[in-house]
């Protein structure tokens, strides 16, 4: 009996599952270069470059070390695993799980000629009986909860039963404003080599929609690129990345984030060997414990967190809508052209680079989506188009719970709503801008402060239930008649000027 392997696009790892579900290297193994996938929205250019390029290369590296590979480039990825299984005489297709609903429906749907094996996916730490036997029973699923449990049952970060420096969190540390004039060190870039080029040429020929710029194109394609990304990080980056982690500094736009998430979500790096380089360094003396377990968290709480609870939801979780959001995301979205300076500042960078760090996603880009009343759904495929390390897993939990509370508090314990304060406080994009980050109304009113009391304002009743939004909320209660009525009018006549 032959069984055949079909490493997807975000597995690549030669240790995978399913190529580690077999005794030798003389199993038959495909990958899929489909412009199909390049079509289930306007992804942007440099994604399709990462995965496409990541992709050749670790074919090349398999072919080095043995394995017969098969790589179709192709417009139908169907008709590629037909004509594929049929030449090899497969039997058994082996696919480890790609963890994202639409495409394991859509696999498993398949009329196909053999047998299909779905391998547990060993990309995370948590498998999903694991994340489900944690969160059965419980009357809340805390992320601290969960980081907690993984501390322990990984040993991170602990001294004997207890955290290392006696807490959890050292997130009071970590929220620093942007002081005096920072400089952040580069980024680990990498210039383009052949095989990046011809996926470059590929991508800006390509006649489909996308979103952003395909050039310059300066991330690492290869497990060995990937972990001198993670060395740069614990050498120049890890030491300052707690304190600033949240700031926002126009022009500066890595700050001293690690930038390993398009790596981890690829499989080029894994999660375990990333926690114990963190760590290694940590116990060396050399880097402060606030900076180490902020990071820490990110990797062995959150990026578990989300993957576990994306799982446990379902596929339905997909159309949360829980505050009834109808409206539609706005062109600017797309184009970056806006007024308001800190979402062209965070929009252009995304379409320049496929990133931005987590706050200029959940501080500017989801929360004025969420104080708007944009369409949750529409936000979330614009996140999963824009960004270099989305995938469906990714997404969904992050905006819709996280970014946009549509999930009505399933995942968040309240919304992560904010006016032009917040931002004011947290960066310098104000500075920059048309509008007034300190007036509610009037012609230069800054729109996250008439759109984030028109939410208040409106979802009163909903959000006076989340016990962590009563103090805020009594502030309605200061505000006389006629500025929120002021207030309301303004947002209205924002929709109408946008939306026509």
């Amino acid at each position: 009996m032959t069984v055949g392997i079909w490493v997807l696009g975000n597995q690549l790892w030669a240790e995978q599952a399913a190529l580690a579900s077999v005794a030798g290297r003389d199993v038959p193994v495909l990958l899929v270069e489909s412009t199909q996938f390049a079509q289930d929205r306007p992804y942007h250019p440099q994604k399709l470059i990462l995965v496409w390029s990541a992709m050749r290369h670790f074919a090349e590296t398999l072919k080095t070390e043995g394995w017969p590979v098969t790589y179709a480039i192709t417009d139908d990825r169907e008709a590629a695993l037909h004509q594929w299984i049929q030449q090899h005489h497969i039997h058994e297709l082996r696919v480890m799980d790609p963890v994202d609903h639409p495409f394991l429906a859509w696999l498993q749907g398949l009329d196909l000629p053999c047998a299909l094996t779905i391998v547990e996916n060993n990309h995370f730490l948590w498998n999903t009986a694991e994340f489900e036997t944690w969160a059965r029973g419980r009357k809340g699923l805390l992320l601290e909860s969960f980081y907690r449990e993984g501390r322990r049952r990984w040993g991170v970060l602990m001294a004997g039963n207890q955290p290392e420096g006696g807490q959890w969190n050292f997130d009071k540390d970590n929220r620093q404003p942007p002081k005096g004039r920072l400089k952040p060190p580069q980024p680990r870039w990498f210039e383009p080599d052949g095989i990046t080029q011809t996926v470059i040429e590929k991508v800006e020929n390509l006649d489909i929609p996308t979103f952003g710029q395909a050039t310059p194109f300066r991330w690492g394609v290869t497990r060995d690129q990937a972990l001198q990304v993670l060395e740069t990080f614990v050498a120049e980056r890890l030491e300052t990345f707690g304190p600033y982690q949240d700031a926002m500094v126009t022009g500066e736009e890595t700050m001293w984030h690690a930038l390993l998430s398009p790596y981890l979500n690829l499989g080029l790096l894994q999660p375990m060997e990333v926690i114990q380089r963190v760590e290694d360094a940590y116990r060396s003396g050399e880097f402060p414990l606030s900076s180490v377990e902020g990071f820490l968290r990110q990797v062995l709480g959150w990026r578990e967190y989300m993957r576990g609870l994306y799982h446990y939801f379902g596929a339905d979780y997909a159309q949360s809508n829980g505050f009834g959001h109808h409206h539609p995301l706005p062109d600017f979205f797309w184009t970056g052209d806006t007024p308001m300076n800190c979402l062209h500042q965070v929009i252009d960078q995304t379409q320049r680079t496929g990133y931005a760090h987590h706050i200029q996603r959940l501080m500017i880009l989801s929360n004025f989506a969420l104080i708007a009343g944009l369409n949750p759904q529409e936000v979330e495929s614009w996140f999963h188009a824009a960004f270099i390390d989305a995938y469906d897993w990714v997404m969904q939990t992050n905006v819709l719970g996280m970014g946009l509370f549509a999930d009505g508090g399933r995942l968040a314990s309240k919304p992560y709503a904010a006016s032009a304060n917040y931002v004011n406080r947290m960066g310098d994009y104000c500075k920059g801008c048309r509008y007034n980050p300190k007036e509610r109304t009037g012609e230069n009113a800054c729109p996250f402060n008439f759109f984030y009391w028109d939410f208040l304002h409106r979802h009163r009743g909903t959000l006076q239930a989340q016990g962590r939004m009563s103090f805020i909320l009594k502030n309605l209660d200061k505000m006389g008649a006629e500025e929120l009525a002021a207030i309301q009018h303004q947002a209205e006549a924002w929709y109408q000027a946008v939306e026509g």
